[in-house]
C-alpha cells in the first residue's frame, strides 16, 4: 500500500510509543533522477521527507545491483542514526517479506511490516477515516488504464479497480500512489501532474513541484 517512502528506518525512542521514525531510504534509477517502479522524481520524494520532518537518503542502482546498494545504505545508516529497525509496508505478498528479512539480517536490522496480513480494503478504507489520507494514483500497469492517473485513491476507484479485478492495495504491482497530504505532513505538498509516458508495460504520470516548470 503506496501511502509513504520506500523504506521507513526507525529508532527505539525509549517511549511509552515505542518507535520513533529516524530517516528514509529511497533507492533511485541508475541516473538517480526517479525511484525504482514508481517514478517518482527525486525532488519530489525530498519534498515529502522535508513535509514530515525526515531525512531522506536517495542512492542510484541498477536493478542488478538493488539489493546490494540497499545492503549497504543499511549498513550506513544503522551506524549513522543508532537505528534498530527497518519498516515495510508489505500486506501479504511473502516473497516481499522474505526478501526484506534477508536484507535486515544481514544487517542485523529487525524487520518490521505493520500491515502484515491486514484486510486490503479496510486498509484502504480507514485513509478518509485516520485525518483525510489524499493520495492518487501515479503509475499502473497495462491491466488498468492510463485513465486511472491522477485519480484520488478512494473507495470509488478502488471498487472500479476490483472490477478489473485487481488487487485494491495494488499489492501485485498494479499501481502505485503518492501521498500529498496526511496528518504526518506538515503542509500539503504543492505537486502538479502533467503528461501521461509508458515504458514497457508500465504507465507513469509525469510531476512536478509546484515552483518548478513542468
Amino acid at each position: 500500500m503506496e501511502w509513504r517512502q520506500e523504506q521507513l528506518l526507525c529508532k527505539d525512542a525509549a517511549k511509552p510509543t515505542g518507535w520513533q521514525p529516524a530517516v528514509l531510504l529511497n533507492i533511485l534509477n541508475e541516473n538517480g533522477e526517479i525511484s525504482r517502479s514508481h517514478g517518482i522524481p527525486k525532488e519530489t520524494l525530498q519534498k515529502q521527507a522535508e513535509l514530515l520532518g525526515l531525512p531522506v537518503v536517495t542512492p542510484a542502482a541498477s536493478w542488478k545491483m538493488y539489493e546490494e546498494a540497499f545492503v549497504d545504505n543499511l549498513k550506513t545508516l544503522k551506524t549513522s542514526f543508532h537505528l534498530e529497525a527497518a519498516v515495510f509496508g508489505d500486506i501479504d505478498l511473502q516473497a516481499h517479506r522474505d526478501w526484506e528479512e534477508k536484507v535486515c539480517g544481514r544487517t542485523v536490522l529487525q524487520a518490521m511490516l505493520p500491515l502484515w496480513q491486514r484486510n486490503k480494503s479496510e486498509l484502504v478504507a480507514e485513509m478518509p477515516g485516520i485525518g483525510c489520507i489524499e493520495t492518487f494514483i501515479v503509475s499502473c500497469n497495462q491491466v488498468m488504464r492510463p485513465s486511472f492517473l491522477g485519480k484520488r485513491l478512494d473507495m470509488n476507484v478502488v471498487a472500479d479497480l476490483q472490477k478489473l479485478g485487481v488487487d485494491a492495495c495494488g499489492e501485485n504491482g498494479e499501481y502505485h500512489t503518492l501521498v500529498v497530504n496526511m496528518p504526518l505532513f506538515r503542509g500539503r505538498m504543492p505537486v502538479v501532474f502533467g503528461d501521461v509516458r509508458q515504458h514497457g508495460d508500465y504507465w507513469f504520470l509525469e510531476m512536478k513541484l509546484m515552483n518548478a516548470v513542468l
